[in-house]
């Protein structure tokens, strides 16, 4: 695993972890009103991976160029 790799997770999993000492002491409300933030940070880390791994489209599109008669 890339360091990138486990300090994401390792962020996430510290976010979701308090977030669940939080509903278990009782903070229903705290944790209901972060739930869009922790929503919108694991759509950020999805995307980032997501993005990380794939080629941009212009690098597509010009390695279609370049073999191009």
């Amino acid at each position: 695993m890339q360091d990138r790799q486990i300090v994401i997770l390792t962020v996430t999993m510290t976010v979701f972890t308090w977030s669940g000492v939080m509903v278990a002491a009782g903070q229903t409300a705290a944790a209901t009103a972060l739930a869009p933030a922790l929503a919108v940070t694991v759509q950020q880390i999805v995307h980032t991976a997501r993005a990380h791994g794939a080629p941009s489209a212009p690098a597509q599109a010009a390695d279609k160029e370049d073999g191009a008669p």
